[in-house]
């Protein structure tokens, strides 16, 4: 194991929660602005899980006031306090980029039951 694996070992986080692609989440995340710190929770679907080991990474989708918006979180991030997942997907793929061009009922993830 060279010096950069070990210290990328050391990074990860003990307890990552188990979601995956098509899952309702909330992130908990970290914001610093100027010497102020507060949490911006930002609750949507995940389209896209991507790598492995530290540099993991999950992409979660919502609709606010009618416009999509998107954001990419580093799973192993210090700044993301907690994901937590509020309702279970049931999908058949891995990404789910298709939701991007769907508005209303035909973007919804069915749920699992």
């Amino acid at each position: 194991m060279t010096a950069l694996e070990a210290f990328a070992s050391q990074q990860l986080k003990a307890d990552v929660p188990q979601f995956c692609v098509g899952d309702t989440v909330k992130v908990h995340q970290r914001i610093v602005e100027g010497s102020r710190e507060r949490t911006q929770i930002f609750e949507g679907t995940v389209i896209a899980r991507k790598n492995g080991g530290i540099s993991e990474t999950f992409t979660v989708r919502r609709l606010s006031f009618g416009v999509g918006t998107e954001k990419t979180f580093p799973l192993h991030s210090p700044n993301v306090q907690k994901v937590e997942v509020v309702r279970a997907g049931k999908v058949r793929r891995a990404k789910l980029y298709y939701l991007r061009d769907r508005v209303g009922k035909s973007a919804k993830v069915k749920e699992k039951i």
